[in-house]
């Protein structure tokens, strides 16, 4: 007698089937389409987990240059400048001063310029 492990194997295609849940047509009706549907939607999943963190680092660094420039220096010297002072700050929470708080971004711009002209004073 042939045994066909029916009940785990329709539990497979039935748990790949609700995956495919909101696709359109053949592609969440039939397990051969779904399967593959599924199997690519995960594969992009996995890839744009990644590309979402490089996105919104550019991002971050679009929104500091911005609020940089606006306030007389550029970008990667306001980097230099905060590094040289120490700052612990990160990307994230910078883009977020220079989008919401005006005011205290500019004391950061002045903290980066300070610790720029102590840099250059030692060199």
């Amino acid at each position: 007698m042939r045994v066909t492990n029916a009940p785990a194997s329709r539990k497979r295609r039935n748990r790949m089937l609700q995956a495919a849940k909101g696709f359109r047509m053949r592609r969440s009706k039939l397990y051969r389409y779904a399967s593959d549907a599924v199997d690519h939607g995960r594969q992009y999943a996995y890839r744009d987990r990644r590309v979402k963190k490089r996105t919104f680092r550019y991002l971050w660094q679009v929104r500091i240059n911005a609020a940089a420039r606006a306030a007389g220096i550029t970008y990667s010297r306001f980097i230099e400048g905060l590094k040289a002072a120490q700052c612990a700050l990160d990307r994230k929470v910078l883009a977020d001063i220079a989008a919401q708080d005006a005011v205290a971004f500019g004391e950061l711009v002045k903290v980066a310029q300070a610790a720029l002209k102590t840099k250059a004073a030692k060199a």
